[in-house]
């Protein structure tokens, strides 16, 4: 996946650097990125066959409350609390896309409209309120709120997106084939001058997401739907060690932390 550096659009001055909520966007923030976004949709899946849909979504539900509270609790950002909500959410924004489709019948062709127009009305009361979408400006509660709320959204939106490419005859690696090209655009887009980085970065994140899924899917499905029939089981824990390790090395290393706040 291309990588381009998102953080040129800054706001003036040293006050993001106050109260920073979330990580430096960097290589390792993207990779990490894409490896929640498989391993929620393999987790949501097997949850929801080991346990049953209700409570797998009750169990989603509790987990990311406890997630976030944890997050909004910490005063700056800190690698664990961080990616663990992200996480909670992507597990979470995989149930709620699902029960819509499974439970209430919704066709992927409504429900990712509706996702969409779900994230744009975030978008615009964020943007309204605060006069920006940046995510270096997360350094007040409201702001924050705003931010968890788009990211929320990002995922149901990138779950209803993905399944939707996959079961209109691309399939799982058809549909990752497809994301991994459109994440290309913005990227070539910032990098040529011709999108701004807040549009680029938020453009991205969306796309990483059915990207993740897409991929986790085609792993984790039987031979009969197109995948390697490897089992959710088994990709939603090689995919957990993965997101470990990556950042556990970043809470290390500390290198998605701006260097003026390292100490």
């Amino acid at each position: 996946m291309t990588t381009v550096h998102l953080t040129h659009d800054r706001p003036a001055g040293p006050v993001r650097h106050a109260a920073s909520k979330v990580p430096e966007v960097t290589v390792y923030f993207w990779i990490i990125k894409v490896l929640t976004t498989g391993m929620g949709e393999t987790a949501s899946d097997f949850l929801a066959h080991w346990l049953g849909p209700v409570p797998a979504v009750g169990l989603g539900g509790l987990a990311l409350v406890a997630a976030l509270t944890a997050q909004f609790a910490a005063r700056r950002y800190v690698a664990w609390i961080y990616w663990t909500a992200i996480v909670a959410i992507s597990v979470f924004g995989t149930m709620a896309a699902d029960v819509l489709h499974v439970g209430l019948g919704v066709p992927y062709a409504l429900s990712t409209p509706f996702f969409m127009l779900a994230l744009a009305a975030v978008f615009a009361l964020w943007h309204r309120t605060e006069r920006t979408l940046s995510i270096h400006s997360i350094h007040t509660r409201r702001r924050e709120t705003f931010y968890w709320a788009a990211v929320l959204a990002t995922f149901a939106l990138g779950t209803a997106s993905g399944d939707l490419t996959a079961s209109i005859g691309l399939g799982y690696p058809g549909s990752a084939v497809l994301y991994a090209a459109a994440i290309a655009v913005p990227a070539v887009a910032h990098r040529r001058g011709s999108l701004n980085a807040v549009t680029a970065f938020w453009a991205a994140y969306v796309l990483t997401r059915p990207l993740g899924a897409s991929i986790a899917d085609w792993m984790a499905v039987s031979h009969h739907r197109g995948g390697l029939n490897l089992g959710l089981g088994p990709v939603t824990l090689s995919w957990t060690v993965a997101i470990l390790g990556f950042v556990g090395y970043l809470a290390a290393s500390r290198k998605d932390i701006p260097h003026d706040l390292v100490r």
